[in-house]
């Protein structure tokens, strides 16, 4: 890598990206400590995965594991998953409560509280006199490893960074306008999908930012009426280019599927009929006519509303080639039974096999794939231009958002990814 093939200065807005970034160990490593552990805060689960006491549940931020609880006094805590003993992992389920409080590794029953806070040692002073800690020996010096957590709109977030100003701040308030679009009001969780994908955890960041491909790699959408290119849309960058919201409002008047296909460059092969239409069926319920809000929270977190499908996707990664999303399917809490159902058939969209998202995960993989050995080498991204707009209408035909991206992770990784080319690591 070097500076012609990606610009490293804080502030570009990259047109072209050296394939390097999605192969090279030495930048994965960098991102983690840079971005990750860095000037940001990361999505650590939903305030209603927390609704009790107890509660808690396992999440990563890059690839550090880490447990978000909550305490006996309804404040909500994050410690870093590795027990201060030996390193092991101390909670090894997904999700749960710990009716106690208490959180014991199992290798040398080291008990730990809800915030973290080591609470009890086996044999601290060891068996009539003989083994033990020596009386130095101070629980408070070995807690778990703490984060910041604060909440916004419903959603959990927390940072490994001590100066980095507030939540608020850092979503800035578009973001916060939009967060509260979909959580307006208290929410349900209805369930969860594990997608893991061989690919680097920056192309899902790409995609989730790309409207460019959604008519034209997702069939689903111009055959069945749910979105082409020249519905009414709008897309919105933040100022340091590192979150965007997407919104799509419905078609108007009745939908004429032919018509639709027209903006395609490819239809579906054979027969394209449901068997059961109701799963199209859009129930407007926020006060506009919004049918998709796709919403791009840096680094690790996409808030979606597709019809009537609610759900966040947690980013994370776990090598150069692997990552996972984890997807989080919610209504609202005040939904009726029939609102619900029509919830959960209309999800059958979204997850790793909906019938609009399954081929993201392909396109990620294709690409990680494609990128092998092609160090060097870069993607062409300018389509719609080569600056990054903050707002710009209709969108759909640019690759605005993903620039925007390049131009956040460069604001974070620029001196880094300067410093390895140097070393000739990158």
């Amino acid at each position: 890598m070097n500076a012609e093939t990606m610009p490293v200065a804080a502030g570009s807005e990259p047109t072209a990206v050296d394939y390097a970034v999605y192969h090279s160990q030495a930048i994965f490593t960098a991102e983690q400590e840079n971005i990750f552990r860095g000037q940001t805060w990361c999505y650590l689960g939903l305030e209603a995965e927390l609704a009790n006491s107890g509660d808690f549940r396992s999440t990563h931020v890059g690839n550090t594991p880490v447990v978000v609880t909550r305490a006996t006094d309804g404040t909500i805590h994050a410690w870093v998953n590795r027990c201060a003993h030996k390193g092991a992992t101390v909670c090894r389920s997904l999700r749960g409560n710990q009716a106690d409080g208490a959180f014991v590794c199992v290798y040398h029953q080291w008990a730990y509280d809800a915030t973290g806070a080591l609470v009890g040692v086996p044999f601290r002073r060891g068996l009539k006199g003989v083994g033990g800690y020596s009386k130095k020996f101070n629980m408070a010096e070995h807690s778990l490893e703490r984060l910041r957590v604060e909440t916004f709109g419903g959603l959990v977030f927390g940072t490994f960074n001590p100066t980095i100003a507030p939540l608020d701040d850092f979503l800035g308030p578009v973001m916060r306008k939009y967060i509260q679009r979909v959580f307006q009001r208290p929410v349900k969780v209805l369930g969860y999908a594990r997608q893991f994908m061989a690919g680097n955890w920056k192309l899902y960041s790409e995609n989730s930012r790309d409207s460019y491909h959604g008519g034209l790699l997702h069939l689903f959408y111009p055959t069945f009426g749910i979105y082409r290119q020249s519905q009414e849309s709008a897309g919105l960058v933040s100022d340091e280019g590192y979150h965007t919201v997407f919104t799509v409002s419905k078609p108007k008047g009745d939908v004429d599927y032919g018509s639709f296909g027209d903006e395609a460059n490819r239809e579906m092969q054979g027969e394209a009929k449901l068997q059961d239409e109701r799963l199209l069926a859009f129930r407007p319920e926020i006060a506009d006519d919004v049918g998709l809000h796709i919403q791009s929270i840096f680094p690790s977190v996409v808030v979606q509303q597709i019809q009537n499908t609610l759900a966040t996707r947690q980013i994370v990664p776990h090598g150069t080639d692997r990552t996972e999303l984890v997807w989080t399917y919610f209504g609202y809490a005040d939904d009726d039974d029939e609102t619900t159902r029509h919830r959960l058939r209309n999800l059958n969209l979204v997850g790793p096999s909906g019938l609009i998202s399954m081929e993201d995960g392909e396109a990620v993989e294709l690409c990680q794939q494609g990128t092998i050995g092609a160090e060097g080498k870069r993607s062409f991204v300018e389509m719609g231009g080569d600056d990054v707009r903050p707002s710009y209408a209709p969108m759909g035909m640019d690759e605005n958002s993903v620039r925007g991206f390049w131009k956040g992770y460069l604001g974070l990784m620029g001196n880094a990814l300067a410093d390895l080319a140097a070393e000739g690591r990158a």
